[in-house]
């Protein structure tokens, strides 16, 4: 069972990242499947928590090759750009969205479209939870759409990606979803 998230807004940091209900790899080789039918509508997902680093937040500028001194220089983003500190890169933000769907949906789902935005400035010693709450659910095609909100909250409550997005759930009993994934016609 998951952790509600206004429980998690309430706890410190160190609390709230006790709480990271991340899977590990061997748990996500064998996942069992979720299926459309065990997901309905209010239902909070698990939060995946995070605690990015100056270290992680050059590694990234290095494997993505985004040299912008902003993410690793502090005197640099402090003194010249009047940031509060080095800042959590967009991209690795975007990057975690598709993980937490991907792993959501296996091992036989499909995460199929979202959105969001980038609304708050994140830095080091930001505790970041990644939530989601089911909105919506339909079948189409012989497949399980759920819909969401999502976003990724500060350890204050401060929600810096608020979006959505569908993914699409086998039926029990019911075939596959198809590989890749094309959305049945209306």
């Amino acid at each position: 069972m998951t952790t509600p998230l206004e429980e998690l807004l309430k706890m410190t940091p160190a609390e709230i990242q006790a709480r990271n209900e991340r899977p590990t790899a061997d748990q996500l080789r064998s996942k069992t499947q979720t299926y459309y039918e065990d997901v309905n509508v209010g239902d909070e997902l698990p939060k995946y928590i995070y605690a990015p680093t100056p270290t992680h937040l050059f590694r990234w500028s290095a494997a993505i090759e985004n040299f912008h001194r902003i993410h690793y220089d502090l005197d640099f983003g402090l003194n010249h750009d009047k940031n509060p500190s080095i800042l959590v890169h967009g991209s690795w933000k975007q990057s975690v969205v598709p993980q937490y769907l991907k792993d959501f949906t296996l091992p036989k789902g499909w995460p199929w479209k979202a959105q969001f935005e980038h609304r708050a400035m994140l830095v080091p010693g930001d505790t970041l939870i990644v939530w989601a709450t089911v909105t919506n659910k339909y079948e189409k095609g012989q497949m399980g759409f759920i819909e969401m909100d999502l976003g990724m909250k500060t350890q204050d409550g401060v929600e810096s990606m608020p979006g959505n997005a569908t993914v699409v759930l086998p039926l029990k009993g019911g075939p596959d979803i198809p590989y890749p994934f094309v959305a049945p016609k209306d």
